[in-house]
């Protein structure tokens, strides 16, 4: 399944929303090539989605939660990557 939060994460301008799959990364990496979200914007274990994808996003299936659901969702399926234990590609 995947989830979504509001837009309510100020970057550049714009309001942003954290997609999650509590699947697989390849899910969540399906759902977003759908969307129309670029690679880019995925980040650790989430896609940061603008505002005004949130309405397709929502159209396509992702079902919208809580902000704090969405960590919580992450860590119970074991996919959560926390930022401190995350290393970037070499």
């Amino acid at each position: 399944m995947l989830y979504l939060d509001r837009p309510a994460w100020p970057w550049r301008g714009r309001l942003w929303s954290h997609l999650i799959s509590d699947v697989s990364y390849a899910e969540l990496h399906a759902f977003a090539e759908a969307l129309g979200a670029p690679r880019r914007g995925f980040d650790r274990d989430h896609y940061d989605i603008p505002a005004e994808r949130f309405p397709v996003a929502v159209w396509l299936g992702a079902r919208v939660v809580p902000s704090r659901e969405v960590a919580r969702l992450l860590r119970a399926a074991g996919l959560r990557r926390p930022k401190h234990l995350h290393r970037p590609a070499a």
